[in-house]
């Protein structure tokens, strides 16, 4: 029985292995039903019904068990929830096990949140830089203004730090990929 860390690198070699065998279309259906509509129905359950109040209480406890160096804000008021990772513990492990094996690991996350929050009416803001630090701003659609400036939300903005910049960034803008090769 593998182990819940040793899991990601196993996680990068499946979304390879169903690229190299079925297309990328193939690991985006993955994500969409595997991840989605089955192992995360728990998430599903409490971020549609409670919109941002739901996200805190999952991302919340989530990310505080997997260890993860982040820090989180939000308004339900302005209509947004942020995470700030600087030390994304699934990305992290496979750097330090040399487990490169799909060309975007960090995208499964907006793989299988983006149809959660398509379905509860919030769009995704989103930047990654493959060496396990990200920012994610979710927005309730109708009133979405689009990203905020580094810094404009908190101080922790993972946009600020030196280190942000290293690595090759993808960016999400609303519910639209945008790859930011």
């Amino acid at each position: 029985m593998i182990g819940c860390s040793e899991f990601c690198g196993y996680y990068d070699w499946t979304f390879e292995w169903l690229r190299r065998n079925y297309g990328e279309q193939a690991v985006r259906k993955y994500w969409e039903e595997a991840i989605c509509r089955d192992s995360q129905t728990h998430a599903r359950e409490l971020i549609i019904p409670k919109g941002i109040a739901g996200m805190v209480e999952y991302w919340g406890h989530t990310l505080a068990e997997e260890e993860a160096g982040y820090t989180c804000c939000y308004d339900e008021d302005a209509g947004y929830y942020r995470i700030d990772m600087y030390a994304c513990p699934s990305k992290g492990y496979n750097l330090e096990h040399g487990y490169a094996y799909y060309h975007d690991y960090c995208d499964h996350c907006m793989g299988w949140i983006k149809p959660i929050m398509d379905e509860a009416g919030f769009v995704i803001h989103h930047d990654h830089n493959h060496a396990g630090m990200c920012w994610w701003e979710i927005r309730q659609a109708q009133d979405d203004p689009g990203p905020s400036g580094p810094g404009e939300l908190t101080e922790s903005d993972v946009r600020l730090r030196e280190d942000y910049d290293t690595g090759h960034h993808h960016t999400w803008r609303a519910s639209v990929m945008e790859g930011a090769d």
